[in-house]
């Protein structure tokens, strides 16, 4: 009778866990060094006339310039700031007071992912050397779940990734740089061969986004993943080269990836009102007044400065939120955990997931 009982609690609490969860389907989307200045504000008055950053001025103010920021943040991203702020959240705005930073003391990418995946900022993750990740991450916990496990999927740009997510010792299912996807179907060697025959301006680790949104859109498609993230990249590449047209251009291009991505999502009964969209940035960027918007780094003021976004099942309609609050990228680990029902454990400190609803 013992035994029996004891059965029954663990199924209470196993199917209280489901009851829970928030979404049953859940994407994240990286966007790759791109500032709060530009998601709020749409592009920079100074940086979009300077000839310096900008080759093609006329050509750039056509596009992209309006005279007032809500103009200019809708000609930029106009899926953002279209569906996303009217149907989900933007947080990041610091000229309502509305901040999020990073916790890492670093301010460049790998730290930035390893803490947005393991909600832990780790002193010991000072750069983007290709060593393995030693922290368990949120993707990771998620797919020994038996719920979800096989149904996790993940597709960047940047080749250093494989080391983030530990794809050896994890695995994670992890397509990165010029990964080849080992699917047969037509789509899937279309792409690959696309990919094996492209140029890579930013070397031979790093795709051209373009494929690797066609590649992630693919697997969704054919494999029906319940966690997909996509990481993005072009946008901080281009900054780094000092090219704030090509940077505008590639954000532009990244907003229609996301609009075609969630519009695909509609188009899907195993999607369509049950699946949650997080985007957000693994680091913020330097100013124009000391024309070092192009860096980021620990000496580089600004670069912990960044946003994050949902939309979706369980996220509440409250648009641009304008109230004073103090966010980290620490915290987005246990919000991933948290919209499909679990709570994130692992040996190293969590921080607490985002009040979402709040």
């Amino acid at each position: 009778m013992t035994k029996f009982f004891l059965l029954l609690s663990i199924l209470f609490v196993h199917s209280t866990s489901y009851a829970q969860a928030k979404t049953e389907n859940l994407i994240i989307i990286t966007f790759d060094g791109l500032r709060w200045q530009e998601l709020f504000g749409g592009a920079d008055s100074v940086l979009i006339r300077d000839k310096s950053f900008t080759d093609d001025t006329a050509e750039m103010l056509k596009r992209f310039w309006a005279s007032s920021p809500d103009e200019r943040r809708k000609k930029l991203l106009p899926f953002i700031w279209t569906t996303m702020a009217a149907q989900g959240q933007l947080r990041g705005n610091r000229h309502y007071g509305s901040k999020m930073n990073v916790k890492n003391l670093y301010r460049v990418s790998y730290p930035g992912y390893n803490e947005i995946f393991t909600g832990y900022p780790d002193t010991l993750i000072t750069g983007n050397d290709k060593k393995h990740n030693k922290n368990v991450t949120v993707l990771e916990y998620l797919n020994n779940q038996s719920a979800l496990k096989g149904k996790v999927a993940i597709f960047t740009s940047w080749d250093v990734f494989d080391f983030i997510f530990n794809e050896k010792g994890s695995g994670l299912p992890v397509s990165a740089g010029i990964d080849a996807v080992k699917i047969n179907t037509s789509g899937f060697a279309l792409l690959n061969e696309m990919q094996a025959n492209c140029f890579q301006p930013f070397g031979e680790g790093i795709r051209p986004d373009l494929l690797t949104y066609n590649l992630a859109k693919e697997y969704l498609k054919v494999k029906k993943p319940k966690l997909l993230y996509i990481g993005f990249d072009d946008t901080d590449d281009w900054a780094h080269n000092g090219k704030y047209d090509y940077y505008l251009q590639s954000a532009y291009l990244t907003d229609r990836y996301i609009a075609d991505l969630w519009n695909t999502l509609q188009a899907m009964p195993e999607y369509k009102g049950k699946t949650t969209l997080i985007l957000t940035t693994d680091h913020g960027r330097g100013d124009k007044v000391k024309k070092d918007w192009t860096s980021h780094g620990k000496k580089i003021e600004g670069a912990d400065e960044i946003w994050i976004g949902f939309l979706g099942k369980g996220a509440t309609a409250r648009g641009e939120v304008k109230e004073k609050e103090q966010l980290f990228q620490a915290q987005i680990a246990q919000t991933i955990a948290y919209f499909l029902g679990y709570t994130f454990a692992a040996s190293h400190p969590i921080e607490n997931k985002i009040e979402i609803n709040k």
